[in-house]
């Protein structure tokens, strides 16, 4: 593995990690790891640092109404998915838009105040879009893991094992 993945492993598992732990753990310089988190930066490749915040235990986050909605779509001539694609992700509603196979072609995370919301967003919004076919609303009521992060309290068992 070679040092930029090395940062970027340490990265993604802490992003407030200082150069200089980065460069204790990678036995490379302070100003060595500045510019590879620089080129890293530069290029694309580090878009954003953010906190993850629980949303079993955020207040507003709780209060959210989250939809994942599958839509079907016809391709565009000389753009095929990505124009749609591009009109879907500007909507300040969607969190995350994907490409997918399947049975549908787009998949769209959206986050409202309200079931009624969320409901005449597709409504109104989505489903009304150039090329939409078709689309599937199913609403997310509990969120356990996402992107490797478990949301869930673990409990643990604390009676003691009987041998016999």
């Amino acid at each position: 593995m070679d040092t930029s993945e090395e940062i970027l492993n340490l990265l993604r598992d802490n992003a407030r990690l200082s150069v200089e732990d980065i460069s204790a753990m990678t036995k490379k310089t302070g100003e060595e790891v500045q510019a590879i988190i620089q080129k890293l930066e530069n290029d694309g490749i580090i878009m954003k640092y953010a906190a993850i915040v629980n949303p079993e235990k955020d207040i507003a986050a709780r209060e959210k109404v989250k939809a994942e909605i599958e839509i079907q779509v016809a391709p565009e001539r000389e753009h095929g998915f990505d124009g749609i694609a591009d009109r879907i992700y500007r909507f300040p509603q969607v969190k995350s838009l994907y490409l997918r196979s399947g049975g549908y072609d787009l998949k769209v995370i959206i986050e409202g105040d309200a079931l009624q919301e969320v409901a005449l967003f597709v409504a109104r919004k989505l489903s009304t879009l150039e090329g939409v076919r078709s689309t599937k609303t199913h609403f997310i009521l509990k969120t356990y893991k996402e992107n490797d992060i478990v949301y869930v309290e673990q409990r643990s068992d604390s009676r003691e094992g009987v041998i016999a």
